[in-house]
């Protein structure tokens, strides 16, 4: 496995080449690294202003890549007008590139840290709403145990896994900690994650999935009750009435 020290011999390498291509007219660092914070474990973030067409410096750089870092692997994430690409390094050193038009070159939040380059006053992403994070969260409950009636157990995990996931992240969001993938699930108090432990679906057995949607659906209706008090006595008798057993 890579070490803290490879990865930043590699940023350093990157930010080197971004300097000296005559179509990159910014960069900055995004991530973990942004904020002096990461560890062996963190991926390199950057964040480029591209003069011109996007798709000569996307094939260029990840040419680069390849060539000089025996890149493995590399997939595109959906990014509005930016192109985001993913790559996996030798050492499972994760390096994600956001090609973005120079106009579009700007911080869309707090780890941000431009090296060179003018960035653009961009709109903020609207935060996630509690309600849509509530409404994420029946609707995953509810074909859980669809799912379990139908016979399709994996389904069925996947369904309660997902419930489970947007219950921690209403929790985050109500205690206004990062709520994508989990970041800030590890400062929620120990009373909120502890019941949620019960939701883990630990088979397949009809009975057993039961059992965790009814933990899972137990803690959505408390954690809707903590966010939303009048939401909450309107889902509570569905809650209840969806964790029955027969």
């Amino acid at each position: 496995m890579r070490t803290a020290d490879d990865a930043d011999r590699v940023l350093v390498r990157l930010l080197g080449f971004a300097e000296a291509d005559p179509a990159v007219a910014g960069t900055a660092i995004t991530g973990s690294r942004a904020t002096g914070g990461g560890d062996a474990w963190s991926d390199i973030d950057l964040a480029l202003g591209v003069t011109g067409p996007l798709g000569p410096a996307v094939e260029r750089w990840t040419k680069r890549l390849y060539r000089d870092f025996a890149a493995v692997h590399h997939w595109d994430l959906p990014a509005g007008p930016a192109i985001y690409r993913v790559f996996l390094l030798p050492g499972w050193l994760e390096v994600d590139i956001a090609f973005a038009p120079e106009t579009g070159f700007g911080p869309l939040g707090p780890n941000w840290r431009t090296v060179f380059g003018q960035t653009a006053e961009l709109d903020q992403p609207e935060p996630p709403s509690a309600g849509t994070e509530a409404g994420r969260a029946w609707h995953h409950a509810l074909h859980a145990r669809a799912c379990i009636e139908r016979g399709r157990q994996w389904q069925a995990e996947h369904r309660i896994s997902a419930l489970r996931d947007q219950v921690l992240t209403l929790a985050c969001l109500r205690f206004r900690y990062p709520d994508s993938y989990a970041k800030g699930a590890h400062l929620l108090p120990p009373e909120l994650t502890v019941p949620l432990e019960a939701a883990l679906v630990a088979s397949l057995d009809q009975a057993e999935l039961r059992r965790a949607l009814g933990a899972a659906v137990a803690a959505l209706a408390a954690e809707v009750e903590r966010a939303d008090p009048v939401l909450a006595i309107r889902l509570k008798p569905m809650l209840t009435e969806l964790s029955a057993l027969p």
